[in-house]
């Protein structure tokens, strides 16, 4: 896996995350402070010179983790759900968790091992009149959810996808869509069996989709085809397909397309099942592909399952 924060001169960078959706995210993270018995019968005695502990830390946690992205030069500025710390008190240490949440297009780990660096740090400081020895170790990242490992499942369809443009078609134009859509769902571990050129024509489109389905391909993504022009007649030759139909596909592609573009909302988005194959009819744009992958990958896949009579993996 290639290093997120180094662009390809090997220098630090920021990782764009404009392009994702957000979601709601969740991270726990864990740490201890060892320490004297006697500071700790001085701590629940609330009989340390800087009053309580405990309460301090626990502010001092939750202000760290609001101001996580200024201590850290690469981590993005979140907003922030929720944060609460969690202090156990054992025989020679103190156990500290720490959980964050939000709703955003990237993690909230760093926040969650910030709260728990920075409670610890503060129990340190309250504490080292008394104890000189303490040491603060064992901090680790213990839950993290949402985002795409959220609904992440081992199976990956048979996919095909097929581009429909008549310039294309002719080769007076450059597919590129289609070859971002095959690039993103082979790297998402997806067998791209094949991407095919057609021109748009409804016998055409027809005849592929019918040839794909009646050969077991499971995904079958189409590009191009779904805005308002006389030629645009994929969603008329494959909706009346649907055995079917998958609004929350196309409400999902739609509003996140409508979030970034104004005029998506011109695009005419299908996705449904035919048999066992689901179908999803994407416009033709670069950006379209690549926002398709964003939405689509991976928790798409969970629908095989489905399918199958499996349920949610």
């Amino acid at each position: 896996m290639d290093f997120t924060h180094l662009d390809e001169r090997g220098d630090i960078a920021m990782v764009d995350v404009s392009a994702k959706p957000g979601t709601v995210r969740s991270a726990t993270a864990s740490g201890v402070i060892a320490m004297n018995p006697e500071t700790l019968r001085l701590l629940a005695a609330h009989a340390l010179p800087k009053g309580n502990v405990l309460t301090a830390a626990k502010l001092a946690g939750i202000q760290a983790a609001k101001q996580a992205a200024h201590l850290i030069p690469l981590c993005h500025q979140l907003n922030l759900s929720w944060v609460d710390i969690s202090f156990t008190v054992l025989d020679d240490r103190i156990a500290i968790s720490a959980t964050a949440k939000t709703r955003e297009a990237t993690g909230v780990e760093m926040e969650a091992l910030t709260a728990v660096s920075v409670a610890a740090l503060t129990i340190y400081d309250m504490c080292k009149a008394v104890d000189t020895a303490m040491e603060i170790g064992s901090i680790r990242l213990d839950v993290k959810t949402g985002g795409k490992r959220q609904h992440s499942t081992e199976y990956r369809p048979r996919t095909s996808i097929l581009v429909l443009s008549d310039s294309i078609a002719s080769g007076k134009g450059q597919d590129r869509s289609g070859m971002l859509l095959r690039e993103g769902l082979e790297a998402a571990g997806c067998p791209v069996e094949e991407l095919r050129v057609v021109a748009d024509r409804k016998e055409e489109i027809e005849a592929a989709v019918d040839e794909w389905v009646a050969g077991g391909v499971e995904l079958i993504v189409t590009s191009g085809g779904t805005g308002l022009g006389p030629r645009d007649v994929t969603v008329e030759a494959l909706q009346p397909k649907f055995t079917r139909r998958l609004q929350g596909i196309e409400q999902a592609l739609f509003s996140w397309g409508q979030g970034k573009t104004r005029t998506a909302m011109l695009s005419r988005l299908a996705a449904g099942t035919i048999g066992n194959s689901l179908l999803v009819c994407l416009p033709g744009s670069p950006g379209a592909a690549c926002d398709a992958l964003e939405v689509l990958v991976p928790a798409v896949f969970h629908a095989f399952a489905m399918l199958k009579g499996e349920g949610h993996p």
